[in-house]
């Protein structure tokens, strides 16, 4: 059975934390491909407050063999106590997308 298709999501608190991330996951063959998205504005509870922040969405496309090691690389790199680390598994795609998001991650 193939390894499963992930799609991660994770905010960095600035571009250029996005970009080193994204740069070091794909450097290692921890994801296939980083989107970094435009900034957007998070309203979330942190520590019993409210808190309001822009932040880069990055949507990582990765597989569930690296998912462990590119966690501790996002966590390693991230400047949050506890960044956002969500992954989803991808059910259905192209084929060959996929295939090639396997091959291309394949630390």
């Amino acid at each position: 059975m193939p390894d499963t298709v992930l799609l991660i999501l994770c905010n960095a608190p600035d571009a250029v934390t996005a970009e080193r991330i994204a740069q070091t996951l794909l450097e290692r063959q921890l994801a296939a491909c980083v989107n970094l998205l435009a900034p957007c504005r998070s309203i979330y509870r942190w520590q019993g407050n409210i808190e309001t922040s822009d932040e880069h969405p990055m949507l990582i496309k990765s597989t569930q063999n690296n998912y462990l090691a590119l966690e501790a690389m996002i966590r390693e790199l991230h400047p949050y106590d506890v960044p956002e680390i969500i992954a989803l598994p991808v059910s259905t795609g192209l084929p060959a997308y996929l295939d090639w998001v396997r091959n291309e991650s394949a630390a």
